[in-house]
């Protein structure tokens, strides 16, 4: 039970960095970025939507490399790292774009997802517990990462948060990831397959029919959610401070949210 809350904290804490450096960066860095490349903020935004697209597109494939047990979460640091460095260094609209991009593919194989296919793995049928554990943990990444973005913008710019960001991701959530990649507890032993041939179905069984419509309906439910959340995650600070607020009392306020989830 006690290795078991070691992985938790140690998969928690790097989900908090993965999703206050990406899923939550342009809430705080959209307006500055806009500014400093000559574009308007919906550029940056219509970036960051292609980042969600990209990440629902690599999403199959990480899910496929977790349960052959590649370590994806550590490589996702490197990604993140390279989209947070690229981003910071880039020098026009279309070179931002790019790093978005590349960000997008990180963000489909190192967010939730890939944690929670990670812990399935890892527990089987005991991983509603550590998954609940990370949704707990992680649900405070607005809480660090927007402050922690406005202050590292503010004294070293939004570049400059870009790269304190990267550094993170390397100095902390890689470490994290591969101790979690080498500490992997061991599966217990499938059972043996009773001797002799198997044995034949009941000549009147049949499949149940797949369920089409109830994925349909979970499909459209996940949608809806994430496109309220993300609007909330992308521009909630901005729109306090369009309503009257400091950008220190915008992101304080923003930062409940993690508490109030």
């Amino acid at each position: 039970m006690r290795r078991r809350g070691t992985v938790v904290a140690v998969l928690g804490t790097a989900q908090t960095l993965s999703w206050a450096s990406s899923y939550y960066l342009p809430a705080v860095l959209a307006g500055p970025m806009a500014h400093d490349l000559g574009v308007g903020a919906p550029t940056i935004y219509a970036a960051f939507s292609g980042a969600l697209a990209g990440a629902a597109v690599v999403g199959p494939w990480a899910g496929r490399a977790i349960d052959r047990g590649r370590p994806v979460l550590a490589v996702t640091n490197l990604v993140f790292a390279a989209a947070l460095l690229l981003l910071g260094l880039a020098p026009t609209p279309a070179a931002m774009v790019a790093a978005w991009l590349l960000m997008g593919l990180a963000m489909g194989s190192g967010l939730y997802e890939a944690a929670f296919a990670t812990l399935v793995r890892l527990y089987r049928h005991e991983s509603r517990n550590p998954i609940t554990g990370i949704t707990l943990i992680a649900g405070f990444a607005s809480t660090v990462g927007w402050p922690l973005s406005a202050w590292m913008e503010t004294r070293f710019g939004w570049r400059g948060a870009c790269f304190g960001w990267a550094a993170l991701h390397l100095l902390l959530g890689l470490p994290l990831n591969l101790w979690l990649a080498r500490s992997a507890p061991a599966q217990p032993a499938l059972p043996a397959a009773p001797a002799g041939p198997p044995a034949a179905p009941p000549v009147d069984a049949a499949a149940p029919p797949a369920p089409t419509g109830l994925f349909v309906l979970l499909a459209f439910v996940f949608a809806a959610t994430m496109f309220v959340s993300t609007a909330m995650a992308a521009h909630l600070p901005a729109l306090l401070q369009a309503a009257g607020a400091s950008l220190a009392a915008a992101v304080a306020a923003g930062a409940l949210v993690g508490p109030a989830q």
